[in-house]
């Protein structure tokens, strides 16, 4: 399988890079009105897409394990998942974002371009192939219907 590290150790792989970036670099700053409460916006649907996310899942009594995708026992396509096919993923890039927005650097949106190449690569894209194989018509049918992040 193609899954390397966690997604939790990815998430705070990117943040120390960002903030590596946002203290090295000497130009790229920003700050805008109101920057603190879209901050605030983004860090809160953050908590509650992943909170939400999290309680499908055992809701379903499936897996949240993201390293171990091919323990899953249902196909999840109901609630947030109607919308988003990895809302745990979008609620780490929203983190990202608000991370990114705090810092003020706008640098940082590569590094958040990175997160989302590095995320489709070495585990969406696995994980989807898993899923793929254990339910099939079903899973197509739902890929057909939902995108991948939003």
């Amino acid at each position: 399988m193609k899954l390397k590290l966690p997604p939790a150790v990815v998430l705070v792989l990117f943040a120390l890079l960002m903030f590596f970036c946002a203290k090295v670099l000497p130009f790229g700053y920003f700050n805008f009105l109101r920057q603190t409460y879209l901050i605030y916006f983004l860090l809160g649907l953050s908590l509650c897409i992943g909170f939400i996310a999290i309680i499908q899942f055992y809701k379903e009594k499936t897996t949240v394990n993201p390293m171990k995708p091919d323990k899953v026992s249902n196909l999840v396509t109901n609630g947030l998942y109607k919308y988003t096919r990895n809302p745990m993923y979008l609620a780490m890039l929203l983190l990202l974002v608000g991370f990114g927005l705090w810092l003020g650097n706008a640098f940082n949106s590569l590094i958040i371009a990175g997160f989302i190449h590095y995320m489709n690569k070495f585990q969406i894209f696995p994980e989807e192939e898993i899923l793929q194989n254990r339910f099939g018509k079903a899973y197509k049918v739902y890929c057909a219907k939902v995108r991948r992040w939003f």
